[in-house]
Order: C-alpha cells, then sequence, then structure tokens
C-alpha cells in the first residue's frame, strides 16, 4: 500500500483537502501553498490554517519563490490552477522559456524535482479550447510536458450537477501517473477507448455512456516552442495521452439527480439580503440587450446578450459560483426566498453549501465580500471526495518495486 501523501498547491481555503479526508482519515497533507498575489491581507490562507492549524508546511509565498527541491515528498500533487497562456518563445542561446508569473511552469518544476506518482488538478472548461486563435494549443503544451515527464495523463470535462452535486460547473479535471506505476502498468497494452469508457481514473469515479468515437493526434513535436508554433489538435471532452500519442472522444455522463437550490436555503436570513422593492435594476442586468460599442481601433459594434433566468429557479441545481458574488451584477445569484416570496441574494452560508463546504466555513474573521470571493474560487468538494473514493482503491493496490525506491532516492 502506498502512503497517501499530499502535496497542495493554490489550496485556497483547502477544498482539495477537505475533499481527500472525507473520502478517508489516512490522507496526509505533508505541503500546502495558498498565495493571493498583490494582496495585503491573505484571508484564504488565514481559513486553511484555522481549519488545519499553523506549521512550517502550511506556506504563504509566491510559489515561484521556492525552492521545489525544499517540498517534502509525496505521492499525489493536487491542486486547481489558472488558464493562462502557456505557450514559450525561443530565446537564442538560453534556449526556451515560458512566461513570468504562469502558474503550469510552477507545477512542471516541481513535477521535475519531486516526481510523484499521481497528479490531480483542475482548470477550467476553456483549457481545452484556448486560446481561440490556437484551440488546444495550450493544453497540448501541457500534455507535452507531462510526457516528456514520464507520465500518461487522463482528463475529463465535468459538470457537478450531472452527477447529483447542488451547482452547474463544468470544470477540466486532469489525472496523471507515472509510467512505472502499477496503475499504469494495468492500462498500457489495453485498448485506449475501453479506458476512457470503462477502466480509466474517470470512468470509475464518474461512470459515461460508453463512447465508440475515438480521434486520435502523435505530440511530434521537437521542444515547447515548437509546439507553441505548431500544435493542432481538437479536445473532446474526455481522453487519454500515453507514450506520446492523444486519444479523444466526446462522452455523455450517466446523470445522477441533482440537488437543487430549494434543498439547501436557509431560512430567516437577515433583512440585508433582500433587494426591496425597486427591481429594476435586477431586471436590466439580468435581461437580454444590446449595445453599441466601439473597439480600441474605432470599430463600432453591436453587443449582445440573452436573458437569464431572474430570480434564479430553486427546483434547480446553481449556476456556476463566481468570485463576483458578492457584487450586483449579471452572474450574481438572486432567489425568491420560500418562506417571506421576496427576491433575495444568496447568503455567505448558501454559497458555502452549493460547493459542498461546511456551513460557516469561511466564517473565520473576513468580510463577507471576501467569503463570497473564496467560495468563487473554489471548487466542489463532493467531486474531490468522489475522486479520493477511487484514489483510495488505487493506492491500496499501488506496489513498491524496488525501481520505484531507487527512483525515490535519486
Amino acid at each position: 500500500m502506498l502512503d497517501k501523501t499530499v502535496c497542495e498547491l493554490f489550496a485556497g481555503v483547502g477544498g482539495f483537502r477537505l475533499g481527500l479526508e472525507r473520502s478517508s482519515k489516512d490522507w496526509q497533507t505533508v505541503w500546502a501553498n495558498q498565495w493571493e498575489p498583490g494582496k495585503k491581507n491573505q484571508f484564504a490562507f488565514e481559513c486553511y490554517c484555522s481549519h488545519f492549524g499553523k506549521n512550517p508546511n502550511h506556506v504563504n509565498k509566491d510559489i515561484s519563490s521556492i525552492d521545489k527541491y525544499s517540498i517534502p515528498d509525496h505521492n499525489l500533487l493536487v491542486g486547481g490552477f489558472p488558464c493562462q497562456d502557456y505557450s514559450v518563445a525561443r530565446t537564442g542561446a538560453t534556449g526556451i522559456n515560458g512566461k513570468k508569473g504562469v502558474l503550469w511552469w510552477d507545477i512542471r518544476d516541481i513535477l521535475e524535482a519531486k516526481h510523484p506518482k499521481f497528479v490531480l488538478l483542475e482548470n477550467v472548461d476553456r483549457l481545452l479550447k484556448s486560446p481561440a486563435s490556437q484551440r488546444g494549443r495550450d493544453f497540448g503544451i501541457i500534455l507535452t510536458c507531462f510526457n516528456k515527464l514520464g507520465y500518461s495523463v487522463e482528463w475529463r470535462i465535468i459538470n457537478a450537477a450531472d452527477y447529483g452535486f447542488a451547482q452547474r460547473r463544468r470544470r477540466t479535471f486532469i489525472f496523471a501517473f507515472r509510467n512505472d506505476t502499477t496503475f499504469a502498468q494495468h492500462r498500457i497494452d489495453k485498448n485506449p477507448i475501453y479506458i476512457i469508457n470503462n477502466i480509466g481514473f474517470f470512468a470509475n469515479a464518474f461512470p459515461i455512456v460508453a463512447s465508440n468515437e475515438l480521434k486520435e493526434s502523435a505530440l511530434e513535436y521537437t521542444d515547447l516552442a515548437d509546439v507553441t508554433e505548431k500544435f493542432s489538435c481538437s479536445f473532446e471532452n474526455s481522453g487519454f495521452m500515453c507514450d506520446g500519442t492523444i486519444y479523444t472522444c466526446g462522452t455523455t455522463p450517466i446523470y445522477k439527480e441533482s440537488t437543487k437550490l430549494q434543498d439547501i436555503v436557509t431560512h430567516g436570513v437577515s433583512e440585508k439580503y433582500y433587494l426591496g422593492n425597486d427591481l429594476s435594476k435586477w431586471e436590466y442586468l439580468k435581461g437580454a440587450k444590446k449595445i453599441e460599442r466601439t473597439s480600441k481601433t474605432g470599430y463600432t459594434y453591436i453587443f449582445s446578450e440573452g436573458p437569464i433566468a431572474f430570480p434564479d429557479p430553486l427546483d434547480k441545481p446553481a449556476r456556476t459560483m463566481l468570485t463576483s458574488e458578492a457584487t450586483s451584477n449579471r452572474s450574481t445569484h438572486v432567489i425568491e426566498d420560500p418562506i417571506t416570496k421576496n427576491y433575495r441574494l444568496l447568503t455567505p452560508i448558501e454559497a458555502e453549501r452549493i460547493q459542498g463546504f461546511e456551513d460557516d466555513w469561511t466564517n473565520t474573521g473576513m468580510a463577507e465580500r471576501n467569503r463570497y470571493f473564496c467560495m468563487g474560487n473554489a471548487l466542489v468538494v463532493g467531486l474531490i471526495t468522489q475522486m479520493g473514493n477511487y484514489l483510495n482503491h488505487i493506492f491500496e493496490h499501488e506496489s513498491i518495486t524496488p525501481e520505484n525506491e531507487e527512483r525515490k532516492a535519486i
């Protein structure tokens, strides 16, 4: 059995850790990093420490400033990282360099320094189509990095509501595993479509309707700059990469009845959450509109957007929770209170429930607007627990071979 040691990057208020620990108390987070750039107050980190304690291995520093070899050994690396421009440029005699401040390169450096057996990452769903000018290039760079470091990769875009949770939140999840693991060896000669449909990580954690339409593409590039300049591949919502070959297909979840907003709303909330009688501002924000705009180059165009539900229906899961939930904007949730029948905003506790946290998880001294912000940055904890349940199985059956131990010693 493999030790359940975890390194948690971009930890936020601890969603990955909480989700894993709900699946098993054996998970041990040996190092965690959370840093909100440009912020004097580090509210998320303070919240994290309020639940998991203050110790030298809970680090509130810019990850790019940290010596990656100083991070403790771990068997699982987890983190939710931002979708950025991952491209690299040729720099003459110095080789190739990625852009500063792009957090993927810190993940890659940790993989190179510590080489954990397993990796579980989360990103927005548009990662697979980024950037707009060269669809899929950024994800192609990520897959190339994993391939060069000796990993195979699975991915799936998962909508939490499809599997019973209280939020329509689509996110790309990436599961990578070292090619010398027992998990990899049991899949190395299997048909890729069989892995995606039946025996892969995501197939076990989140069942799907079997798909037979598989597209194949090779990572035939000399270096990352070559990927940046030439990559071309259309990624579907599910896929698998092994030994430099990409296999991808569109899949359909086996749906589970979702938790609805009406199942999580609280009663008797403070008057400050109510909108009052004048709803004209909200009707405009939520309604359809066409607005004439002028670009920086002087080009005039019509910006259009359709209406969204006002109020949000209580008999459906919530929409995606954003960091702007505390502000008055189009994406802010507005519900009809089930008791008073008046329109109101969500409370911080309801925002926490939508993400699957315990009530008052973020009630650690920060202002309410920061509590909403932290929830918008978080992930659906129940998804991680569901993945953790299968990770428990993987770790229990993972062999520790002399070859693995020699690699660890190096």
